[in-house]
């Protein structure tokens, strides 16, 4: 019967399910920005050698647990969950300080929670170390259902006013207009619908300076952002470019007509001169003996 429970509890204890597994306050919290590498700390207090021991490290927040590393005695990563393999190590060369820290490469929103390092079979009982890692986001561009599309950026008519349109995002995006410089410009809503839980917006705003300016598509809960770019120049208005284009082509066709009208009067000129002087050559010719 005893042998039983002993079983029963390693049992528990390393598939992560023991009562106090899930309870309580985490050891430590380590912090890190999404996309880069993490250092999760777990170490023994004495010091001791472990690299003949068995720890494994799972996550928190599913049943059974998740499988992180498992190192055995000079083995490691048996039955590691897909999302871990390739991006989770060890530092073999610390084990013999009773270092059982693992560093975890590209982190990603999903790697948040709480993490267990334990010491399954250590005597004279479980070492347990529960660690937090707080995975802060990146605004940029995700593919997931409802993200917002590119933006479409058009120039209106009317001198200096840009329209952006964001349609069928969610959840409702925020969109802005920025210059340059990245600094928001005043802008006007034109247009806020939803439609089947699908948000559509459309944001005007007034430019007097030529440059490049963006709109910029933020969903704040997803970490998205994407952006359009539209660049205004300095010019005429329209109705003058059109003006001096129908110029240029009216100068273009009488150049034309003029070097045509050139042509056929020398030609012409040409023919006159020839004429005579044949018709007297031919008569002096006749009457030669």
């Amino acid at each position: 019967m005893e042998l039983l429970l002993f079983l029963s509890f390693c049992f528990l204890t390393l598939s992560g399910l023991t009562f106090g597994a899930e309870s309580g306050p985490p050891d430590s919290r380590v912090i890190v920005m999404e996309d880069d590498d993490v250092t999760l700390p777990c170490s023994l207090s004495t010091n001791e050698n472990i690299e003949k021991k068995l720890f494994v490290w799972k996550k928190e927040g599913t049943v059974p647990l998740k499988e992180v590393f498992m190192y055995d005695a000079g083995t490691y990563s048996r039955g590691q969950d897909d999302e871990f393999k390739g991006r989770v190590s060890h530092f073999p060369e610390q084990l013999k300080y009773g270092n059982a820290s693992i560093r975890m490469s590209k982190t990603t929103l999903e790697d948040r929670g709480i993490y267990i390092c334990s010491f399954p079979v250590m005597q004279p009982s479980v070492k347990t170390s529960r660690i937090e890692l707080v995975v802060e986001g990146r605004l940029k561009i995700r593919n997931f259902p409802g993200a917002a599309p590119e933006p479409y950026v058009t120039i209106l008519k009317e001198k200096g006013l840009l329209q952006c349109k964001v349609p069928g995002a969610s959840p409702k995006p925020t969109v802005e207009w920025w210059d340059s410089d990245n600094k928001k410009l005043p802008s006007k809503t034109v247009q806020d619908e939803e439609e089947q839980g699908r948000f559509h917006v459309t944001v005007q705003t007034t430019v007097t300076e030529p440059g490049c300016y963006h709109c910029v598509a933020t969903q704040m809960e997803k970490w998205h952002r994407i952006s359009s770019e539209i660049c205004v120049h300095r010019g005429l208005p329209e109705w003058a470019a059109a003006l001096i284009g129908g110029l240029v082509v009216f100068i273009i066709a009488l150049v034309i007509a003029l070097a045509v009208t050139a042509y056929c009067l020398k030609k012409d000129s040409q023919r006159t001169e020839i004429g005579p002087s044949s018709e007297l050559q031919r008569n002096l010719t006749s009457h030669q003996p």
